[in-house]
């Protein structure tokens, strides 16, 4: 996607969202040569004959306050069918991803945000570029709203492998999520709590459907595998 200024707007997953949200987004990094097999390119349609973008619209993307995207997405869409505006604005989505972590061996399901503070939009528009002029102040009179990524008032398509990757992204998983673990194997680690707290060891093994870890302990010069929950154990150059 290609925007007019300067400047890079193009909205990438956080990577980093702040300790209320419990979970991280990490970025998904498709190639567009390999969508996993879901996107027919003859046709322009995922697997499942959803298409990728209606007749006579495209996607663009509109910038919203943070965490105003759910309330934005809501909003438009009901005030796109009271005003009867649906021939000019099909969906808005906004993507995210489910983690789930595991303590005191509770399972807790988070659902991040994969593109923060940006929202997307099937659209159609004018001959000239523009947005229709009943669309453009509905959209612009909701609360939360900035601007669409583009000139003003003449936005950005997204190209055709950033659809695809972003409707993809916004697919609910058919699967329970998956555990998202923050170490790897070789990490040298400390434990912070239980039997062993201040000891010192190295991950040996991830133990994702269960939410552990496997550490190995020196205890009494002989190596033991410990199994732990990740929130017991940090990693040494971390504190």
């Amino acid at each position: 996607m290609t925007e007019s200024s300067s400047t890079n707007d193009t909205p990438t997953p956080d990577a980093e969202n702040s300790a209320e949200q419990a979970a991280t987004a990490t970025e998904v990094k498709t190639s567009p040569d390999a969508m996993d097999g879901r996107l027919d390119e003859r046709v322009g349609t995922l697997d499942d004959g959803e298409p990728m973008v209606a007749e006579g619209m495209n996607w663009f993307v509109l910038r919203v306050a943070s965490n105003k995207e759910n309330y934005v997405r809501d909003t438009l869409l009901r005030k796109i069918q009271i005003e009867g505006l649906t021939h000019f604005v099909g969906r808005i989505l906004v993507p995210t991803e489910k983690t789930k972590t595991i303590k005191g061996g509770r399972q807790r399901i988070t659902e991040t945000k994969l593109y923060p503070g940006y929202v997307f939009v099937e659209m159609a528009l004018e001959e000239d570029g523009r947005i229709p002029q009943d669309v453009f102040f509905l959209i612009k009179e909701t609360t939360g709203v900035g601007d669409f990524v583009g000139a003003t008032g003449r936005p950005t398509a997204l190209e055709e492998h950033e659809i695809a990757k972003m409707l993809l992204d916004s697919r609910k998983p058919e699967e329970l999520p998956s555990v998202r673990m923050v170490f790897e194997k070789g990490d040298a680690v400390t434990i912070k709590e239980g039997p062993f707290e201040n000891y010192e060891g190295t991950v040996d093994e991830l133990l994702p459907e269960k939410g552990l870890v496997r550490v190995l302990v020196t205890i009494f010069g002989r190596q033991a595998p410990i199994e732990l929950e990740e929130w017991q154990i940090a990693k040494q150059n971390e504190g």
